[in-house]
């Protein structure tokens, strides 16, 4: 199974970079939903989650045509108000995802015309909880929040046209050797210069 996905992959990047055109941008997040889970730490509650305020955004890449593209993103998504329902420790969350994506259709970034299309893509996610506010309650039982790992998957849908994408995405993300995970789900917005550069131009030729 993991033989057949491998190789649909390398299939894919060969045809993709066969007529490949290059982008650059950034690209912008809003999570609805996000949960992280720590590595256990005695009976302290490990997960922290919020659906407010959950603000992301990074550079991005691309390189494809209008049918299909391969991309790579880093994103900084920090959760102003995140925090743990059962047993309140402190405020915030941060996580770093470093994925790479396969784009079909309108989430390609490079088709002039409006369309549907979806993404798929996994990558490394970078988290940490409670980075500020700690309570002295938990100070004194030896709370540590360090940065955790997590390998993730991700799947988007939406729409896209002429270098501007707004999606849904859902990413989950585990790491079996410390039993943790997370989950992210929010809306994306992807922003491929050269592209939203032509529209501009054509504008500006009329």
């Amino acid at each position: 199974m993991y033989q057949k996905i491998i190789i649909s992959f390398i299939l894919s990047l060969s045809i993709t970079v066969s007529y490949a055109q290059f982008g650059y941008g950034f690209t912008a997040s809003n999570d609805l939903y996000h949960r992280y889970v720590n590595p256990k730490n005695g009976n302290i509650e490990p997960a922290s989650g919020s659906a407010i305020l959950n603000l992301g955004a990074g550079p991005k890449i691309w390189l494809g045509n209008k049918k299909v593209s391969v991309s790579l993103e880093g994103q900084a998504v920090v959760g102003f108000l995140s925090l743990s329902s059962k047993e309140y420790k402190g405020l915030g969350s941060i996580a770093f995802p470093l994925l790479a994506k396969l784009n079909f259709k309108g989430l390609s970034t490079f088709d002039r015309e409006g369309k549907m299309g979806f993404s798929i893509g996994g990558g490394l996610q970078y988290n940490k909880t409670e980075f500020f506010g700690l309570t002295e309650e938990f100070l004194k039982k030896s709370v540590v929040r360090d940065f955790f790992t997590t390998y993730v998957v991700q799947a988007g849908y939406g729409f896209g046209i002429s270098g501007f994408t707004a999606h849904g995405i859902v990413r989950y993300g585990f790491n079996p050797d410390d039993k943790t995970n997370t989950w992210n789900i929010g809306l994306q917005y992807d922003f491929n210069r050269p592209m939203l550069k032509k529209i501009t131009s054509a504008e500006s030729e009329l």
